[in-house]
């Protein structure tokens, strides 16, 4: 199987990479848009995931990888949500700014900024290639 590339947003004040590093893992929970439920159910372990950080560093601070496939997601009130397990790999030597992002032409079709609201979007292997190199890893 070919490796998927993904990102993923999170708050800091929610759930920053710091916590996943302390945790070692963490069920990706809490899911309430259609087209991210999507794409979390297309993750497969061993993809990898960049974790973004939103709202106050708007960055990509770190990588991780789908520890564990979906799964019904056990804070959902409804039949039908799903999460995935990931891990952390190693922090970003350079955190990969939102504005960093939008002046790299590479970058300019990333759903990242196209669909800016969705919290878990994937990412093709150029992008991600290229967030990994201007991230250091």
């Amino acid at each position: 199987m070919t490796t998927q590339y993904w990102l993923v947003k999170s708050e800091p004040d929610a759930y920053a990479w710091t916590d996943l590093v302390r945790d070692k893992r963490t069920d990706w929970t809490g899911v309430r848009n259609y087209q991210a439920r999507n794409h979390l159910k297309t993750m497969r372990p061993g993809d990898r995931v960049f974790f973004y950080e939103s709202v106050t560093t708007k960055a990509v601070v770190g990588l991780a990888e789908v520890s564990r496939a979906s799964f019904p997601d056990k804070t959902a009130d409804e039949e039908g949500w799903v999460a995935v397990e990931i891990k952390p790999l190693q922090s970003l030597a350079s955190p990969v700014t939102l504005d960093t992002i939008k002046a790299e032409p590479a970058l300019k079709d990333t759903a990242l900024l196209r669909q800016s609201r969705l919290s878990v979007m994937p990412l093709t292997a150029a992008e991600f290639k290229k967030i990994a190199k201007l991230g250091g890893v």
